[in-house]
């Protein structure tokens, strides 16, 4: 049974998501201060954390720095701030996905229901052998690690599973729908579509000399996105 930390101010909200996951079979705890939220996070380890932007006594930025000083636990934020900027910054300090409210609880379930799937999967993942490669950038698979050149390159899962994604079909363009479903496994209608286009740009940004001229992540207008350069593996 997976433990959930919900850090919430908005006590209503907290009740009527903390039931539906409940009912879904979830351990769930409460906060709704950042300092509540390290509390219970020192307290006992957690596979999720979700956390809306705006608390009490700080934001929830602050909780997702303090936890990623230590682990790699997976993170939703929960946030009325869709603005990119806001977006792009969840994502930079290690969110793994965020939900813009208002939203439905089935797509709150299907987004947890993901992440969890997706880290299940990297882990399982890092008694694969081998790597890619392509051009200066290599991907071990063992070690869930990329490396431009000789410096390693430090990417969220949802980065590291998009990279992969690209990777792995350098000969096909990928349709945007194919992309967000096979990056979350739900169905297209509960992603935004901007967040794909936010997704791109950070990895892009993380592997690109130039991430505004970029000649691995191509953009084919109209239809999605294409690695662009021979991949090579072992």
């Amino acid at each position: 049974m997976y433990n959930i930390l919900l850090v919430e101010d908005d006590s209503t909200l907290a009740m009527g998501i903390e039931y539906s996951l409940k009912n879904e079979g979830y351990n769930v705890n409460l906060a709704n201060t950042v300092d509540s939220g390290k509390e219970l996070i020192d307290e006992q380890d957690y596979d999720l954390i979700i956390l809306d932007i705006t608390l009490p006594d700080g934001s929830g930025y602050d909780i997702c720095k303090y936890v990623r000083q230590s682990n790699e636990t997976p993170i939703i934020f929960l946030t009325a701030l869709d603005e990119e900027v806001n977006v792009v910054m969840g994502l930079d300090i290690g969110a793994d996905d965020y939900i813009t409210k208002p939203f439905r609880i089935r797509e709150l379930l299907s987004r947890i229901r993901a992440v969890l799937r997706r880290y299940s999967s990297r882990s399982n993942k890092k008694s694969s052998s081998g790597t890619l490669k392509s051009g200066y950038i290599t991907v071990i698979l063992m070690e869930n690690k990329v490396y431009i050149g000789e410096n390693e390159v430090f990417l969220t899962p949802s980065e590291y599973k998009l990279l992969l994604l690209l990777m792995q079909n350098h000969n096909n363009v990928l349709s945007r729908s194919v992309i967000l479903e096979k990056l979350w496994d739900i169905e297209g209608d509960f992603i935004d579509d901007n967040t794909l286009s936010v997704y791109i740009k950070r990895l892009r940004e993380k592997i690109e000399k130039d991430s505004s001229s970029p000649v691995y992540i191509k953009t084919v207008r109209g239809v999605g996105y294409k690695w662009d350069k021979e991949v090579g593996g072992k």
